[in-house]
């Protein structure tokens, strides 16, 4: 249970910084896009499913569950389908713009997208919280 909150913990404060933004002095880890975005919508519905999941038991659970498979599926198919499946060079060209200055483990390329450390870690955090709501 603790590492469940741990890591529930971590990735809403993690996405926190898709409606602030995150710098580590001149690096751009991720450029927030406020309390009028997308972005802070999925905040806010993941925080209703914490508060189900922490209150409403068994059913905050499942509540839980659904938002975050459905926030993994809105980032795969953002994200890693077309870095798997490849891109136009149309939506290649603006993604890498778009990201244009965050901080990378891997290269920008021109042939393939290619997700952000932010967008990495991001992932890796919704799929340890569908982890600990299936067990």
């Amino acid at each position: 249970m603790v590492i469940a909150i741990s890591i529930q913990i971590t990735l809403w404060i993690w996405f926190w910084g898709c409606t602030t933004t995150y710098r580590a002095g001149k690096y751009l880890l991720v450029e927030g896009m406020g309390i009028k975005s997308a972005e802070f919508v999925m905040l806010c519905l993941y925080s209703i499913g914490l508060v189900s999941y922490h209150f409403f038991q068994p059913v905050g659970k499942w509540i839980l569950l659904v938002i975050l498979l459905l926030w993994f599926i809105v980032q795969f198919l953002c994200h890693w389908y077309y870095t798997i499946f490849g891109a136009s060079d149309k939506k290649i060209k603006g993604y890498n713009e778009c990201f244009r200055d965050t901080i990378r483990i891997f290269p920008m390329s021109e042939k393939r997208l290619v997700p952000d450390l932010y967008h990495i870690i991001l992932h890796i955090l919704i799929l340890a919280n569908i982890v600990c709501c299936l067990i």
